[in-house]
């Protein structure tokens, strides 16, 4: 008997899928926990208005930079193996941030914990891709994982209001130990074994370097677009550039590509999902980001009431994501979920573009926030199915760490995007108009209709490009 084989094997996979997506609950958690502790941070480790930037900022960093070295590795050593490593990697990072005295102990430990994340996600990721081969069953599972991911950075807002409020900030980070602990000593009965780690072709580490390095630069640039110079934020970006070509050139040398060549060009639906998903996502955080400012700024909630806001949202995510979206890509296709999930997340965001000064949450705040959160959760499951679809079982790990990456870049810099928007278009009305909050509204509103044409661009690619074989996109032609 093996190791695996003591609990049945179809129920191993689901409480297996249950490991994997807590796992991923603390990745996506604490990219949106800390944001409502900044302020107590600050008072506790003397932390400047720019310095306090970077506890999100290192945590950002490489969390981006290392997704495609962490897909890699679960392909080469073992999924099980790799998921292991990082969950012990980033529990470990957690309680470093939690007792951390000073403020580059703080950073250094929010970086840690960006690496552990990026080890974790495309690992989880392709635990589940291969775990559910059967269509509908592997729809069921992203469907979790969908709400998991999307659900989350709504949760940890909550979370991190209540925390912060009744215990201290270090618990926001505390918190993780529990659950990190408790999924590391699943591991070994939820979780197929690896077989023997094939590095006979060797480790492309120079390959994974350069790519990292290439996406951290990228990254950097992204982030400090609205405090660096421009000639900076340019010179980091022609930087990111030049190593993203050394990375290319590199690829077409080694025996063992960190990326093989011909990965976009063999897998068109990976490359068109990967862009659909970057653009989904520039949506997606744009109305996360904007929103609570709408609500602290404009609607003068504290921090506890913003995370209660998104509480509709979360539910709407979790209802929709546990059934509807999984028998609507039965039902429909993967293609036609894309469409109509896309199509209810660009009508979010726009009525979001309306919401008035003097708002009612009931009346302009619900409505858009119910739509979207609908809408996102049918096209996130169905754009990662998209994604996976017809990769082979030791490319798993790479196509997750692809599609974790595309989600990052595309938050990343479509945020710095909306941002430069918002404030564009702020100062513009400022200057014209009186009234401060008034002015802010309305650069809120530009960043929702910006975000709502990034959905919108999304779905017209996904419509013209994504070609799926009958077998694989289910429902009528």
């Amino acid at each position: 008997m093996t190791e695996t084989t003591e609990i049945p094997n179809d129920r191993r996979r689901w409480l297996a899928l249950l490991l994997v997506c807590a796992a991923q609950l603390m990745i996506v958690l604490d990219g949106t926990i800390v944001n409502v502790a900044l302020p107590a941070i600050q008072d506790s480790l003397g932390f400047s208005q720019a310095g306090l930037s970077w506890i999100v900022n290192a945590y950002l960093l490489t969390f981006g930079g290392f997704l495609l070295l962490g897909g890699r590795a679960g392909d080469l050593f073992g999924r099980r193996r790799v998921f292991a490593f990082g969950l012990a990697l980033f529990t470990l990072a957690s309680l470093l941030c939690g007792l951390a005295g000073s403020q580059w102990l703080l950073v250094a430990a929010r970086a840690l914990q960006g690496v552990g994340g990026a080890i974790i996600a495309p690992a989880a990721l392709s635990i589940i891709i291969i775990s559910f081969k059967d269509p509908g069953e592997r729809a069921r599972a992203m469907g979790v994982w969908a709400f998991v991911v999307s659900g989350g950075a709504s949760v940890g807002v909550l979370l991190g209001g209540v925390l912060t409020q009744t215990l201290s900030w270090p618990w926001i980070f505390f918190v993780n130990l529990p659950v990190g602990l408790a999924a590391l000593a699943l591991c070994r009965p939820l979780l197929d074994p690896d077989p023997k780690p094939d590095t006979s072709g060797g480790f492309d580490l120079p390959g994974a370097l350069l790519v990292t390095a290439s996406l951290v630069a990228a990254v950097y640039a992204i982030v400090g677009a609205t405090n660096n110079p421009p000639v900076v934020t340019g010179l980091l970006l022609l930087v990111a550039a030049a190593l993203m070509v050394a990375f290319a050139a590199a690829e077409r040398r080694t025996p063992a590509p960190l990326v093989p060549p011909g990965v976009f060009a063999s897998s068109h639906n990976l490359t068109v999902s990967n862009v659909v998903m970057a653009l989904a996502v520039v949506g997606m955080v744009g109305w996360f980001f904007f929103s609570a400012l709408y609500f602290q700024r404009v609607l003068g909630y504290d921090s506890l009431a913003t995370g209660l806001a998104y509480l509709p949202a979360t539910v709407a995510l979790g209802a929709i994501s546990q059934g509807p979206a999984a028998r609507a890509v039965n039902r429909f296709g993967i293609k036609r979920t894309i469409l109509g999930g896309l199509g209810l997340m660009a009508a979010g965001l726009l009525l979001f573009a309306r919401a008035p000064v003097g708002g009612s949450f009931l009346v302009d705040v619900l409505p858009g926030m119910l739509v979207l959160g609908v809408g996102a959760a049918f096209a996130f499951m169905a754009v990662i199915l998209a994604s996976t679809s017809g990769v082979p079982e030791g490319k798993a790990g790479l196509a997750s760490g692809l599609v974790n990456t595309s989600q990052q870049m595309g938050g990343a810099l479509g945020l710095a995007v909306l941002a430069a928007v918002a404030s564009a278009y702020t100062t513009s009305v400022a200057s014209s108009q009186p009234g401060e909050v008034a002015a802010l509204n309305s650069g809120y509103h530009a960043a929702f209709l910006v975000g709502a044409g990034c959905v919108v661009l999304g779905a017209l690619i996904a419509a013209t490009l994504l070609r799926l074989p009958k077998g694989i996109d289910a429902g009528p032609e």
